[in-house]
């Protein structure tokens, strides 16, 4: 059997195959109220019928004045968990696990108030100047994490993963490029580290099901971090209850990353190897000899699709007759499934 058709489990978890669709920001709330939408209730339901194991949904901002743009998806409010219960729903009929992100842009909030950091450093000369963040702005923005932990519960999502990649407020904090603190959120590494530790335990408190953490494994920038850097980090979100890293990379400085078919899988094979952790490899992974090859040399655990899958939203099946799997077609289909 193919190994990307085969099981995998996680906390009693049991994801049907080892596709997962990577979360992409669709920017469609119709206002800046952070709820769902008609869009998401077809876009994504149609990944699940098209035969993906796992759908993390977008990032979704824990706060307000955390959200990418006015138009990301949000729970920072109990109104938002309705819809969010309403796409959990039409993607469980139709046969996949689900999965939220929950996020925090920080610096890369290009809403009109107010936008927060690790320090007051501005992404580039397009984006405004941060404020650096208080004790208390950082409390409370834990606390946002451990609230959105407890909506996402609800909703009846099955994975939470904390978005700690490219760019965005916990990736602020873990870089030193963008992390000029003195205080016991910068400098070392452990310190640098803090902000993850505390959102991750925060989370615990309140989540018993299977946690993953994106991560940018590489800066791509002089003085900026390494994959080999993050086997540390990662051995600590390990020893935390982290049960994979999701392993993307850049974004956190502006820098020029050399992109060519599988270039984020190495990253993805060195923290698997060295922390040990589960890891998923994402990064312009499209065909489905590709996708086998990384799983079959075990260099991750999880193959994450992104731009293939809004290419083909029923890759799976394009897969399965490449790799001559045998998968279940939803019953509307097993006319044109054969």
């Amino acid at each position: 059997m193919a190994k990307l058709f085969e099981p995998f489990t996680i906390k009693e978890t049991v994801f049907k195959n080892r596709i997962v669709m990577a979360p992409m920001c669709m920017y469609q709330c119709d206002q800046e109220d952070g709820k769902v939408t008609d869009w998401h209730r077809v876009h994504y339901p149609t990944r699940a019928v098209g035969g993906v194991g796992l759908i993390i949904t977008e990032a979704t901002a824990i706060q307000p004045e955390g959200r990418i743009s006015s138009r990301d998806l949000g729970i920072w409010n109990d109104n938002h968990i309705d819809g969010q219960e309403e796409i959990v729903r039409l993607m469980k009929q139709n046969g996949a696990k689900t999965g939220i992100q929950l996020a925090h842009a920080g610096r890369k909030a290009t809403i009109d108030s107010e936008i927060y950091s690790a320090s007051a450093i501005a992404f580039d000369d397009n984006y405004k100047i941060p404020k650096e963040m208080s004790i208390e702005d950082i409390e409370e923005t834990i606390e946002a994490f451990r609230n959105g932990a407890i909506r996402a519960k609800k909703a009846g999502f099955d994975v939470i993963e904390v978005h700690a990649a490219h760019g965005y407020l916990i990736n602020q904090f873990l870089s030193p490029l963008t992390n000029k603190r003195t205080d016991l959120y910068g400098g070392s590494a452990k310190n640098r580290y803090h902000l993850l530790s505390q959102v991750i335990d925060a989370i615990n408190e309140v989540w018993d099901g299977p946690l993953f953490a994106r991560i940018s494994a590489h800066d791509y920038s002089e003085g900026g971090m390494t994959p080999e850097q993050y086997v540390e980090m990662c051995q600590w979100m390990k020893q935390q209850g982290v049960d994979l890293i999701d392993v993307s990379s850049g974004a956190v400085v502006p820098a020029r990353i050399p992109v060519f078919p599988g270039y984020q899988v190495p990253f993805a094979e060195t923290i698997k190897k060295h922390t040990p952790i589960a890891t998923g490899a994402v990064g312009l992974i499209t065909s489905p000899l590709q996708a086998e090859e990384i799983l079959r040399n075990d260099r991750a655990d999880l193959v994450f699709l992104a731009r293939e899958l809004l290419r083909d939203p029923y890759w799976a099946y394009t897969a399965a007759k490449v790799l001559d799997a045998d998968i279940t077609a939803p019953v509307p289909y097993e006319r044109g499934w054969v």
